[in-house]
């Protein structure tokens, strides 16, 4: 099959394709006498589970040395639960991260109380904050807050 074929059949864009093959992800296939690849079903399966290992997030590194472990059924397996545990540990921060992140925006929006940006809580807010100012979602020392929102240039 051609790449577009490949593509289209994994969801995968051309220019990503190439791009596994350039960092060896993906073997080169064979070429037909016009010049174009010639991808064989076990192309679609390799590039099939680096697909599902990226919707996992997981790291093209990551994904190289589980592509090792395919190769060789009779390896032990201790090093793929390390990598899920690791890619475990990236999430849970990053859910973490995302949950900070909520509570600093309930609380810049719990600031909005006016019907117009001049009299708006959370711009006087992301103002005061540009200016290098505590604010409401980034609980830091404050420094005098300035009284209104100022036009200034940033």
């Amino acid at each position: 099959m051609q790449i577009k074929d490949l593509s289209r059949a994994t969801g995968v864009d051309v220019e990503t394709i190439r791009f596994y093959e350039k960092q060896g992800l993906l073997p080169e296939p064979a070429r037909r006498d016009n010049g174009y690849r010639d991808y064989a079903a076990s192309h679609l399966e390799r590039l099939s589970f680096i697909r599902h290992c990226r919707a996992l997030d997981m790291p093209l590194a990551d994904v190289q040395r589980l592509l090792v472990f395919v190769g060789e059924p009779a390896a032990n397996c201790g090093e793929v639960d390390q990598l899920v545990d690791e890619q475990l540990a990236r999430v849970r921060a990053r859910l973490k991260s995302m949950r900070a992140l909520e509570k600093q925006l309930l609380q810049l929006r719990a600031r909005c109380s006016g019907t117009h940006a001049g009299h708006c809580g959370i711009l006087d807010e992301l103002v005061s904050a540009a200016h290098g100012e505590a604010c409401a979602c980034h609980a830091a020392a404050s420094s005098s807050r300035l009284s209104g929102r100022q036009a200034q240039s940033f």
